[in-house]
């Protein structure tokens, strides 16, 4: 069966309020592990992950960091605007280019309370460093899904790192139903959160600590990390009967030569991916190898792994070793920058 046949219903399922945990526990490797081994199913702690994982593995970590991406502007009215930053919207999305302009951008955003913003900019106020800052928000246009908005502010010289730091909030998951509080700002951030671009943090990576990283190393566990920002998909409800009708948004990823490297190194060894967006960002490095033993002049929008694309012709029929796919990415990748 095509996946896009697959019925939403077959997963749908109740989960109690009361199994859900509103707030995290005071040490991050106190969270339970779940272990499966040999048909037996039984519960750790993070604390010993370390104990259960093959000596010389590699463990594939996603380094993003959740920005403030929940900006709220409060209108004359009194009425409240949300707009809450998705990606951005600008000639060259790349996040750190992004994420360092000064005096405006624009960022395609869901905006609550949109029905009271007809036109118009939102202004909001606030300081960095004792300087007062002004930022406003104006509408732009309306995309599938979400608008675009321009956040522009004075003084200028500000990035937006910076503005949306002051100016946001951290957006806690929908299923959390509680205020943010000050704890939340740095415990929904991995310990090596290091990119800013997600709207939602890479969750399994939230029980490991530096006591962790300290067994992992005392056991030959090589750690690397790539980054895959989370992108609205992840709060995105499914309405479809069938996975094949909903549309997920795209995410960007990012992974550097040393780490398809590492993982070159260890390719008929223990690679673990820590999380669904690095496995995910895993799955999509090897599609990529495919396209590129396809397309070997491919260019780099062409090597982006659309929703259903593996599913389908020419992708499903071609198969390559793990090691071949990478070793084509990383020539592709070396010649690009040669260029």
């Amino acid at each position: 069966m095509h996946p896009k046949q697959i019925a939403i219903a077959d997963f749908t399922y109740h989960l109690p309020a009361d199994k859900i945990a509103l707030y995290p526990l005071p040490e991050r490797d106190q969270s339970k592990l779940l272990i499966y081994n040999d048909g037996e199913i039984r519960e750790d702690i993070y604390k010993n992950i370390a104990a259960h994982l093959p000596e010389n593995s590699l463990l594939i970590f996603n380094n993003t960091k959740v920005i403030r991406a929940r900006i709220l502007f409060a209108k004359p009215s009194g009425a409240v605007i949300e707009l809450f930053c998705l990606e951005p919207f600008e000639d060259n999305n790349d996040y750190a280019l992004v994420m360092s302009k000064t005096g405006s951008v624009q960022w395609k955003c869901m905006i609550g309370g949109a029905s009271k913003w007809k036109a118009g900019k939102l202004e909001k106020k606030f300081y960095i460093d004792g300087v007062e800052v002004k930022l406003k928000a104006e509408l732009k246009t309306k995309v599938a899904d979400a608008y675009v908005a321009e956040f522009s502010w004075y003084p200028t010289h500000f990035n937006f790192a910076e503005i949306i730091e002051q100016a946001g909030d951290i957006p806690l998951p929908p299923y959390i139903k509680r205020k943010l509080n000050e704890e939340d700002k740095a415990r929904y951030q991995t310990v090596y959160a290091l990119q800013d671009g997600s709207v939602a943090a890479p969750t399994a990576g939230l029980h490991f600590n530096e006591g962790i990283f300290s067994s992992l190393k005392s056991k030959k566990i090589q750690t690397d990390f790539i980054t895959l920002h989370v992108g609205a998909g992840t709060f995105k409800p499914v309405k479809t009967d069938r996975l094949g009708e909903h549309e997920m948004h795209a995410e960007y990823m990012e992974i550097t030569t040393s780490a398809i490297e590492n993982l070159l190194n260890n390719a008929h060894g223990n690679i673990i991916a820590v999380g669904t967006t690095s496995v995910r960002s895993l799955e999509s490095l090897y599609w990529m190898g495919i396209k590129t033993f396809l397309q070997p002049d491919i260019d780099e929008e062409s090597l982006s792994i659309k929703q259903w694309e593996v599913y389908d012709p020419p992708l499903v029929q071609q198969s390559a070793d793990i090691k071949t796919a990478l070793l084509l990415i990383i020539t592709m990748l070396i010649l690009a920058d040669e260029n």
